[in-house]
């Protein structure tokens, strides 16, 4: 069975794998960030914001593992994922389905860290 701190670093390393990436993409204006995110604008831009202070955060909590400041950062990543069909309408889009895939694993670690820090 997995434990809460395994699965905390699962979180968090899934964070930073799949961030590295797309912040690269959405930096380098790939054509497949285009395809999915839209052409660089403004508002990519602040969504690269959010992407890189993710990771960041993500990286640091790595390095110094506090279930409380973990639980924050996963239950607003839920909550923003889940949201995401509702905003771009439809389900289709490879972020959509890549933040709902996410978003279930974070809610596994999260309701560890409830279970076991009540």
């Amino acid at each position: 069975m997995f434990s809460m701190k395994l699965m905390i670093v699962i979180s968090l390393v899934l964070n930073i794998a799949v961030l590295i990436p797309v912040c690269y993409g959405l930096i380098s204006d790939a054509e497949w960030a285009r395809e999915s995110y839209g052409n660089a604008t403004a508002a990519r831009g602040i969504l690269l914001s959010v992407y890189i202070s993710i990771a960041l955060i993500s990286l640091g909590l790595l390095v110094r593992i506090e279930p409380k400041f973990v639980a924050a950062l996963l239950l607003v990543q839920i909550i923003y994922k889940v949201i995401t069909p509702f905003a771009v309408g439809t389900v289709s889009n490879p972020v959509v389905v890549s933040n709902l895939l996410i978003a279930m694993v974070h809610s596994v670690t999260l309701f560890m860290i409830y279970r076991e820090n009540g």
